[in-house]
């Protein structure tokens, strides 16, 4: 039965955009969500790149510390989430603990974060069918970064992201129908191989276990907060989910350990099927080495079918992760309105959704190069506000202690909790400082310039924010009275 959410009570938004999100998700759908954003086209690209880099034993290292890492901002979000299953996850954290101006800016950075890598699924999608069809690439249109772009090519990514943006427009429970269908086939794909490495993988090709010593791990380690965002996706649709607000905060937790889980199955699989040395020049290096070991392209292709599934899952959960996190940023008036708007019978925040929709549209036609900067670009952002709610959760702790935690960290023993959010907060730190010049993460001049230019727009939408209000339970219905009455005064309505 779908049961409409109840809307704000200080919510002065015209009718036809008072409608709230309708529960359809259960428990595996949520779960999905979660794990499928975290899983998408990287483990066939760079799973190569990864062993090449640190070894087998060294790249398992780094995802078993990277898990870690962000098992524990799991876990500071699963306390949260618990606490307060909003629609927007990180906005309601940031505006309850450090005000509103602290909510704009860890919600920007998560939205930076998701649409950069939207718009790069929107190219992964031609990239990887032209390993399936060579002769996709048609009628070329022009040169950006020395990437070519033909038309043909990015037809297929725009189509692909209008189909996902009419799906969600229609509703939760299709778009949570299709995660469901492409992340059991990603299982399908990762136990197949799996079972092949086990019979057909040779020990030898293993060798070396570790290259590259410490340095070789952490050039596999950087890139993990880029592949592990996305377990935020489940807070951001808890409003939509018929699930106890402390089941929502263990399913953050699982799914993080399951995509770790899956990564490290990857890399071994990948090992065992050919020697390191040849990766290097494999362009898919997980399907190719499927074909190496079984001896038959069939075997390429299944894999790479695993990682459109994967692009599916993730681009699909991003979509909506990021317009539920516009939607209530707009719903508190930090950005404009239009992105508050509601569908009325599908309850979706559809201009939120046709917005990004049109921007994973026009993605592909500015080819992969550009779009490797923008991915870049958007990593920074997203540790940043991992670490901002890192922060928070220590905060709320100490100011509200007896705020309703259902699913608290650490239990009756209150210093678990803050150990957790103590390792938190220095763990995002030091995935922050290793992006910084200099350090193995850093960027390119031009993602510094994207990251630059994304942030600069951010602050223009800060200086927008109505003062006097003062973090704590009552900061989003006292923002949401300042916002209304400040449009009154501008309209001229008494």
């Amino acid at each position: 039965m779908r049961t409409p959410m109840t809307t704000h009570p200080s919510d002065t938004s015209p009718p036809e955009e008072r409608h709230g999100f309708i529960r359809t998700l259960g428990r595996i759908d949520v779960f999905f969500l979660g794990f499928g954003s975290m899983i998408g086209f990287g483990w066939i690209v760079l799973t190569g790149g990864w062993i090449q880099s640190a070894g087998t034993l060294g790249a398992v290292t780094a995802f078993l510390v990277g898990g870690v890492v962000m098992a524990l901002v799991g876990l500071v979000y699963s306390e949260l989430v618990s606490a307060m299953p909003k629609a927007g996850g990180e906005h309601h954290y940031l505006l309850r603990g450090m005000g509103p101006r602290a909510a704009l800016l860890g919600s920007w950075g998560i939205v930076g974060g998701y649409v950069t890598v939207i718009l790069f699924q929107s190219v992964a999608v031609p990239r990887s069918l032209t390993y399936l069809f060579p002769d996709l690439p048609r009628i070329e249109l022009w040169t950006i970064a020395g990437a070519d772009v033909h038309l043909t090519w990015a037809l297929v990514g725009s189509a692909t992201a209008a189909l996902l943006t009419w799906l969600n427009v229609r509703g939760i429970r299709q778009a949570g129908l299709l995660q469901t269908s492409a992340v059991l086939f990603l299982v399908v794909v990762a136990v197949v191989l799996l079972a092949s490495s086990f019979f057909g993988g040779r020990l030898e090709n293993v060798e070396p276990l570790f290259t590259g010593g410490g340095s070789g791990i952490i050039a596999v380690l950087v890139v993990v907060p880029f592949l592990f965002v996305g377990f935020d996706v489940i807070p951001q649709s808890a409003e939509e989910a018929r699930v106890s607000p402390r089941r929502i905060g263990s399913l953050v937790v699982l799914s993080v350990v399951m995509a770790a889980v899956f990564y490290i199955v990857i890399v071994v699989t990948t090992s065992l099927a050919a020697p390191t040395a040849s990766l290097g020049s494999m362009d898919l290096a997980t399907a190719d080495a499927m074909t190496h070991m079984l001896g038959h392209p069939f075997w390429g292709m299944f894999v790479v079918a695993g990682g459109l599934a994967g692009i599916v899952t993730t681009w699909n959960a991003f979509l909506i992760g990021v317009s539920r996190l516009l939607w209530a940023m707009a719903r508190s008036g930090m950005i404009p309105r239009w992105f508050g708007v509601m569908h009325r019978r599908n309850g979706t925040p559809v201009n939120a959704l046709l917005f990004v929709g049109a921007l994973s549209m026009g993605a592909p036609f500015f080819g992969l190069a550009m779009l490797d900067w923008a991915v870049d670009s958007g990593g920074p952002s997203i540790v940043i506000t991992y670490l901002m709610v890192s922060v928070v959760f220590l905060l709320l702790r100490r100011r509200e202690p007896g705020m309703e935690r259902p699913m608290r960290v650490g239990g009756r023993r209150p210093w678990v909790g803050v150990l957790v959010g103590v390792a938190a907060v220095v763990t995002t730190t030091a995935m922050l400082a290793l992006y910084l010049p200099g350090m193995p993460a850093s960027l390119s001049p031009e993602p510094w310039l994207m990251f630059v230019a994304w942030w600069a727009l951010g602050l223009v939408f800060l200086v927008r924010i109505p003062g006097g209000v003062r973090p704590g339970p009552e900061a989003e219905e006292e923002l949401s009275a300042r916002v209304a009455e400040r449009t009154r005064r501008r309209s001229g309505r008494p």
